[in-house]
């Protein structure tokens, strides 16, 4: 969410920035809160105004009537409960207009990074780097339901049985090396400083409207029934909203967190091949990045959260490559977003395993997370945050990259302790 002193003094840079976005539909907003704005500025200087008399007037009757002037403070006093009607009608005025205007502020978007390119949707996203050389082996790479097939390591007719399409059973050696990534990547970010948390997996409406767009909320969340409670699609929300409503002093910024949950999505408009295996589910599991820090350091964070992902890849030798999502692929709170692309063998493409971003104070300002300074004033935090590591998607990138012609599932070095030393998977 937006400053409303920058629509204030200049409305024509939000506007700008909300073409930059192909969101024109949105442009009348921008003087929608202008006006609104002003008349709420104008309530409130005329209830300011009303409460003064209100009191100067207030404390003539008791004088009045010690001199028995009674007619003259029963008119005092009718002029007292004019004063509060007007007063009643203008503080309920005050309450709608700051209603309005806060509901058209959530759906502005935010103010892009200028180095963001200018583009449509993701097919104009802008490749910055690859990392690793992508081959394709000299055998074929099956489909990864069927290599896990092949290993006995998924069941997806039980589970449509049980739960519907878009949820699978892992077992036996996938399950575990499923785990294994989870702790790897948990141990990975340990090592690099980051505090580890599970948190909580559901979340109230406040902190939902708080770490993303109602567009988000609509084509992702789950909500609890009968309570103001929804499954979390990712830790991130959990995490954020950790901080809702609190002063953080400078000296404990950054806060870098890496955790570990479960994450539900309705997946609204998925569809095609990749759907059908667990490319896109409703569950699955999540190793998250989470950074709350200083305005000027953010760009220095984002650098560093993507890098922490594409060095994770690498470190079980899968070749990436990082894309600059442009300005119309970006979601509204977000500033800056960088996406981590594995390579798929089978397919002969890139396909996405993380997504980085850098929300400014977007979502500071939604949830009240702000950071003290006695000398300059307080201040909004910035927050950040990264995918370490999504399996089962992650899954599909793993096998593919090391599937040998046999069958069987080569296990990275980095791996084995949490796979009991294993070295491979054969082939059952």
């Amino acid at each position: 969410m937006l400053d409303i002193k920058l629509l204030r003094t200049n409305p024509d840079l939000v506007k700008e920035n909300i073409k930059k976005k192909f969101q024109d539909q949105k442009l009348v907003l921008v003087d929608e809160v202008v006006e609104k704005d002003k008349q709420y500025r104008d309530a409130k200087t005329r209830c300011d105004e009303l409460r003064g008399q209100r009191n100067s007037i207030s404390k003539q009757i008791g004088g009045l009537m010690a001199k028995g002037q009674k007619e003259e403070a029963e008119r005092t006093k009718a002029q007292v409960a004019a004063i509060n009607r007007e007063l009643e009608e203008l503080e309920s005025l005050e309450e709608k207009l700051e209603g309005e205007i806060r509901e058209r502020m959530l759906v502005i978007p935010n103010l892009i990074d200028p180095s963001v390119p200018i583009g449509r949707d993701d097919s104009e996203n802008v490749e910055i780097e690859r990392f690793g050389e992508p081959a394709v082996p000299d055998f074929e790479v099956p489909y990864h339901v069927d290599i896990m097939e092949r290993l006995d390591g998924i069941d997806l007719d039980s589970a449509r049985r049980t739960s519907g399409n878009g949820f699978y059973y892992l077992k036996g050696d996938i399950a575990r090396l499923h785990s294994a990534i989870l702790s790897y990547a948990r141990d990975f970010m340990i090592d690099r400083g980051f505090t580890y948390y599970i948190p909580p997996f559901m979340i109230r409406s406040n902190v939902v409207t708080g770490v993303m767009s109602f567009a988000e909320m609509e084509n992702m969340m789950y909500k609890i029934e009968g309570e103001d409670l929804y499954l979390i699609g990712t830790s991130e929300h959990s995490m954020i909203g950790k901080f809702i409503d609190t002063f953080l002093d400078e000296s404990e910024l950054p806060q870098t967190l890496t955790s570990y949950s479960p994450c539900f999505r309705k997946e609204v408009g998925a569809h095609g091949i990749e759907e059908r295996g667990v490319y896109r589910i409703h569950q699955f599991e999540k190793q998250e990045m989470i950074v709350v820090c200083h305005p000027d350091e953010s760009p220095k964070w984002f650098d560093k959260l993507w890098q922490n992902t594409v060095d994770f890849f690498r470190s079980l030798d899968i070749p990436v490559r990082t894309l600059e999502c442009c300005s119309g692929d970006l979601a509204d709170l977000k500033v800056k977003s960088l996406d981590v692309e594995a390579w798929s063998p089978r397919q002969k493409k890139y396909f996405e395993v993380g997504s980085c971003s850098n929300l400014g104070d977007a979502q500071a300002r939604r949830l009240g997370i702000r950071v003290r300074n006695k000398e300059k004033g307080n201040y909004f935090a910035h927050t950040l945050n990264n995918t370490v590591v999504a399996p089962p998607r992650m899954l599909i990138a793993f096998l593919e990259n090391n599937l040998r012609a046999d069958g069987s599932i080569a296990i990275p070095e980095p791996l084995r302790m949490y796979m009991g030393g294993k070295s491979e998977i054969q082939k059952k």
